[in-house]
């Protein structure tokens, strides 16, 4: 029975399908027209247009004082008293120490008493020599007597000459036992302390003062960049500003330093030269010794075409190309040489125009020859 069942079922199924392929209903349609052409890919795109840009090396160096004045004494003796804080600032003409000055006291006073003794001794020969010049016309006195006078006049003199400068030195002497700052600045800790002997011109400063107002950085630098910097600084109306970046920090140092001049030799070991950079420092915010890392302007382009990093797209073989947009909506791939980075983005050298437009997102979504629709870059303004 359940036999039956089945071939009756059969039969029908046979029928049916033979009814629907007889009158055309059953066809399968072909491949073609089940296929639909895929909707154009959005993606973002930079427009091309040149721009200024300033090209720039970090170069890494240390800090030092503008000005720098180690303090020693001039004079021998034993300090009677320090007259400054330590780590203060000082003023020029500020005194600092005192040294003892009862022994150069004393010398100044002696030399005063000799040039007393000369000025009287002259006193007494010039009234001779007066009288001796009239009574050797008249035969009163011999000629050996009046030239034994005009002699002595003139050693007289001489002795005058002598104990002034005898009295200037002890003065000098006696002003060195006062210890003044010769620049302005912040001073650092005293090598010495009340009661302590000095000696003149000992190896050892009594303190050291540091003008910290301006500040050098110098830095090395290739002879080959050294030489293109003095090309631009010798055609532009300015010299190149640097940039000063405190070691491990990101954001640059407020004031903007001065390229002041370079060292007039080359190492032979490395090929490089020394740099020198000011920098104004009105708040002492920066120490001598710093580690510090100067960004100097090496050149500057008028009409440079840049990229944003992510259009690049490196192949393989280390070449690397771009996708462009062409004026029917349609993206293909095309070679481009980029030398440097400047910031987020690339210096490009050759490969591209002002106009083209340059696919930033969505490249893994398209393929060559592919519509797409295009939506512009707002970071695109340079």
């Amino acid at each position: 029975m359940k036999m039956k069942i089945l071939t009756g079922l059969s039969v029908l199924v046979l029928l049916a399908v033979g009814y629907f392929l007889f009158t055309g209903k059953g066809q399968v349609p072909p491949v073609q027209a089940q296929k639909q052409e895929a909707p154009p890919v959005e993606v973002s795109v930079h427009t091309i247009k040149q721009e200024e840009v300033i090209l720039t090396k970090d170069l890494s160096g240390r800090t030092s004082a503008c000005q720098i004045a180690e303090i020693r004494p001039q004079v021998s003796g034993i300090v009677l008293n320090r007259l400054f804080t330590e780590g203060s600032n000082v003023k020029k003409g500020q005194q600092l120490y005192q040294i003892d000055p009862a022994t150069y006291q004393a010398a100044h006073d002696s030399a005063l008493a000799g040039l007393v003794k000369a000025r009287a001794d002259l006193e007494a020969v010039e009234p001779k020599m007066k009288r001796y010049a009239s009574l050797v016309k008249l035969g009163g006195v011999s000629h050996q007597a009046y030239d034994d006078v005009v002699a002595a006049l003139a050693q007289a003199k001489a002795a005058v000459t002598v104990a002034r400068a005898n009295v200037a030195t002890a003065k000098i002497s006696l002003g060195y036992t006062r210890v003044f700052a010769p620049i302005s600045g912040r001073i650092g800790r005293s090598s010495v302390t009340k009661g302590a002997l000095v000696t003149a011109g000992q190896a050892t400063a009594l303190a050291t003062i540091q003008n910290l107002t301006q500040i050098y950085v110098d830095v090395n630098q290739s002879a080959r960049n050294m030489m293109k910097l003095r090309r631009q600084m010798t055609a532009q109306t300015r010299n190149p500003e640097a940039l000063l970046f405190i070691d491990g920090e990101t954001n640059a140092y407020t004031g903007k330093g001065k390229i002041l001049f370079s060292d007039v030799t080359v190492d032979e070991g490395t090929g490089m030269v020394q740099l020198r950079i000011l920098f104004p420092n009105p708040d002492n915010e920066l120490l001598p010794g710093l580690f510090v890392r100067a960004r100097i302007e090496q050149s500057r382009q008028e009409n440079a075409i840049t990229l944003p990093q992510q259009c690049l797209v490196r192949n393989a073989d280390g070449s690397t190309i771009v996708w462009i947009v062409d004026e029917t909506g349609t993206v293909n791939t095309r070679p481009i040489t980029v030398s440097q980075v400047i910031g987020d983005k690339w210096l490009v050298t050759s490969g591209l125009k002002v106009g083209d437009r340059v696919v930033v997102a969505g490249l893994q979504k398209i393929r060559p020859m592919a519509r797409v629709t295009i939506v512009e870059m707002p970071s695109s303004k340079s």
